[in-house]
């Protein structure tokens, strides 16, 4: 006959929960898993299922029961740290919407803007397009393996215990977040550029002949110059789209690193 001791039940639950919670502190707010179009049940499955597999390789964890207060302020560090992981790649994908936030607003497109249920604000056409080109070399570039590899070896990097982590990868994050403006001023400058030209020709056209309404003529121009500034960038806006992945998972990486002491 079998027997379970509640030690041993406690062991199997503790390394069990406590990765999953910071798998699933990841897949809430990462990109393309953290979508509210992927059903919970999907998140919460994978979740257990990455759990399963990362379970046997992580550290050796606290002896201490799951549902005590040390316990639970371990699942509550878990979380925590699962999020930052998570929002350290979302803000590549902020800054490719502010950079399609900035080239709608200058191309005249601030008008045609709708709500956007992802991020529950206001978003352009032109942000959609370039978010939508990001979700799909984010998959094609297999950035979504390599975030979730990079998750795991986080277990080793910063592993499960009860000492408190240190706060200088929270001071990594923040300073990360610069780099939405950064990075979206980059891929946006050849379309703010090409409609910085346009608009200081209309200006010069407008004086040469005053009699012309700039407000009929301007508005498709700068549209017209927009849409072929950039499709003409298409071809090689996948190039620092694919560094500023890379940068998210190095990020991922140092978060983890500096919140362990390393």
């Amino acid at each position: 006959m079998i027997t379970v001791s509640s030690a041993e039940l406690n062991v199997w639950i503790a390394a069990l929960i406590w990765p999953l919670t910071r798998i699933l502190g990841l897949l809430a707010v990462a990109p393309l898993f953290g979508n509210l179009n992927v059903p919970m049940r999907i998140k919460v499955g994978l979740g257990i299922m990455l759990s399963l597999i990362i379970a046997p390789t992580v550290p050796e964890l606290p002896a201490l029961d799951p549902l005590s207060l040390a316990g639970l302020l371990i699942l509550a560090q878990q979380l925590v740290i699962g999020l930052a992981l998570g929002f350290a790649m979302r803000i590549v994908f902020a800054a490719v919407e502010f950079a399609g936030e900035v080239a709608g607003l200058t191309m005249g497109f601030g008008f045609a803007s709708f709500f956007d249920p992802n991020t529950h604000g206001r978003s352009s056409a032109i942000n959609q397009f370039l978010s939508l080109l990001a979700i799909l070399l984010f998959l094609a570039l297999n950035v979504h393996l390599m975030m979730l590899s990079t998750l795991a070896e986080t277990f080793q990097i910063l592993p499960i215990s009860s000492a408190p982590f240190f706060g200088g990868g929270f001071q990594q994050l923040a300073s990360w977040g610069g780099r939405i403006f950064s990075a979206g001023l980059q891929l946006a400058l050849p379309v703010i550029a090409a409609l910085l030209i346009t608009n200081v020709a209309l200006g010069i056209l407008t004086r040469a002949a005053p009699q012309l309404n700039l407000f009929a003529i301007g508005f498709p121009i700068t549209l017209g110059v927009g849409l072929i500034v950039i499709a003409l960038s298409l071809p090689y806006i996948a190039t620092p789209m694919a560094n500023f992945f890379q940068e998210g998972i190095n990020m991922m990486g140092r978060i983890a690193a500096v919140a362990g002491g390393r």
